[in-house]
């Protein structure tokens, strides 16, 4: 059945950022970071194509440089889910649309073909995200790093910044446990094109706005999410600090490679 579902992985990009003026055309690797992300996403066998989804022609010129698709889109959209489903708008063949953030440029090609595996084996299914076990203590009470459980068929139960399962008593064992106890949540996601297009015209659920997390609209609306689970998490950009450590893990990787 998979071979049956047309796939595509839409990136959206917007200039302006809070905390990283101009992010996605950082460039001290020698390639813009939407480049990075871009490339990542082309690497992933299932995806027809990989379009790049931005409201600034600055970043559309650094997408035409280097070869990439791109779509343009209304600058005015409140969030990265709302350029998507526009650029899907204008895709009714394709069957899987694959969100990927620009600020994504270690985003593995396996979480991306495995979202669309876990659509293609489950027809009931809406949406698949991924996630990676959690081994860091560290990590268990940081509002950035998102948390998920779920049920024994991998779908979500929920999303959260706090920690979840909370330990009633802490064993250190927990963070080593196999299956995972913990589960950090990465922000990829995959949807049937017809569910995409109802979500972005779904309003913001009450969870959703305490939490500040998209996905949890869904969940509220009782629709299920199906979690793949990933060896490893990536590591999206959203400091100065972020983008240093990319820059090193990059040029570290060109060096040893």
């Amino acid at each position: 059945m998979s071979a049956d579902l047309s796939s595509m992985v839409v990136i959206p990009a917007r200039l302006a950022s809070t905390r990283l003026p101009r992010k996605m055309l950082l460039a001290e690797t020698g390639k813009p970071l939407i480049q990075h992300t871009y490339e990542s996403a082309k690497a992933a066998r299932r995806p027809k194509e990989v379009i790049v989804a931005t409201d600034h022609e600055e970043i559309a010129a650094a997408v035409r440089a280097f070869g990439g698709r791109i779509e343009m889109t209304d600058p005015d959209l409140p969030s990265g889910t709302d350029r998507v489903a526009e650029v899907a708008r204008r895709l009714p063949a394709v069957d899987v649309v694959v969100n990927v953030q620009g600020d994504e440029p270690e985003a593995a090609a396996e979480a991306i073909d495995l979202m669309i595996e876990l659509l293609a084996a489950r027809p009931e299914a809406v949406m698949a995200t991924v996630a990676a076990p959690l081994r860091r203590r560290e990590s268990l009470h940081d509002p950035a790093c998102v948390k998920v459980v779920c049920d024994a068929r991998g779908r979500a139960l929920y999303f959260s910044r706090s920690l979840i399962p909370f330990p009633r008593e802490w064993d250190e064992q927990r963070l080593s446990g196999d299956p995972p106890v913990f589960l950090q949540h990465m922000g990829l996601y995959a949807y049937r094109r017809d569910f995409l297009l109802q979500l972005a015209q779904m309003p913001p659920s009450m969870l959703e706005q305490v939490e500040r997390l998209e996905q949890l609209r869904v969940l509220e609306a009782g629709y299920a999410i199906h979690v793949g689970i990933v060896h490893r998490a990536s590591v999206g950009i959203d400091t100065p600090d972020d983008y240093r450590s990319f820059v090193h893990r990059y040029q570290s990787g060109k060096a040893g490679g």
